[in-house]
């Protein structure tokens, strides 16, 4: 007879340990979002540091949070931990590899907040200048081009609720039609300052940063291993696999710069874990 063993007892110890802390997290903000109206989000996801709602706990707790509205977002993290990282714990074991999650993840934090700063600065910028010469035109385009991240914000401007883009574009558009009215350029002014206080308050979470890591050191430590994809239903080796989702994760950030989803983390994490791997295998030829 064979014996019966749960899951979990299979999977190493670090890799169960985070799978149960990030699903007991994800699970807790959904609980106290609808019983409380509390949303850990607010407090354990990574805020931009100008940001009031900005703690430094932070960089570490948000690789632990995932959007309570998107059970994909946890369920390919811990998928992907579940199936990579077990291999990765096993073979080095659950110290090394706890720390080089932590560091993939923290790195990734470092990535995806120095990315910011430039986005933002170059807002900022644009609103202080704008502020001296006001255009329609110039607010026009300003819109058009951060039109997908207006578009997944919301506005309300008394009148009922909006997408920011919405309300900015009907705007500018009224503007053009009215380029000497000064009402627009106040109304203008004002919705930037909105604008840059919106995405300085948007909060980075998920552990994809620490996962892009893993992903790309197993690719590294096993090249030639064969993975199935899901769509197309393919086999592919895992060094092409991580070689083409970094190149994907790339284009991604530099195309849709205006997207929720933090590429750059991603890209952050996989950056620190193949700097961590070089090093390792500098100072112990034997690092795996």
């Amino acid at each position: 007879m064979n014996q019966y063993r749960p899951v979990l007892s299979n999977i190493p110890p670090v890799v169960k340990n985070l799978i149960i802390i990030n699903v007991m997290l994800w699970l807790a903000t959904i609980v106290l979002i609808k019983t409380a109206g509390i949303d850990l989000v607010n407090y354990l996801g990574l805020f931009y540091p100008a940001s009031e709602h900005f703690w430094p706990f932070q960089i570490f707790t948000h690789m632990f949070m995932h959007d309570p509205n998107n059970i994909f977002h946890i369920l390919f993290n811990m998928f992907a931990l579940w199936m990579f990282g077990r291999v990765l714990e096993s073979v080095w074991g659950p110290k090394r590899f706890l720390f080089f999650y932590l560091v993939c993840g923290l790195g990734a934090a470092a990535s995806q907040t120095f990315v910011n700063y430039l986005e933002i600065s170059h807002i900022q910028n644009f609103v202080d200048t704008f502020i001296n010469v006001p255009s329609a035109d110039r607010f026009y385009s300003f819109v058009v081009k951060h039109k997908q991240l207006m578009a997944g914000l919301g506005f309300n401007d008394g009148n009922g609720y909006h997408t920011l883009y919405d309300y900015a574009i009907n705007l500018a558009n009224e503007w053009l039609n009215n380029p000497a009215s000064p009402d627009y350029q106040t109304t203008a002014i004002s919705i930037l300052h909105q604008f840059v206080q919106v995405i300085i308050n948007i909060p980075t979470i998920g552990a994809s940063g620490a996962i892009f890591g893993i992903l790309l050191a197993f690719g590294m430590l096993f090249p030639n291993t064969q993975l199935m994809l899901i769509f197309p239903p393919i086999p592919i080796k895992a060094k092409y696999f991580v070689i083409g989702y970094g190149l994907i994760e790339l284009y991604s950030g530099l195309a849709r710069s205006g997207s929720h989803i933090a590429h750059f983390a991603h890209l952050g994490g996989m950056l620190f874990g193949f700097i961590m791997l070089k090093y390792w295998n500098k100072t112990n030829k034997n690092f795996y």
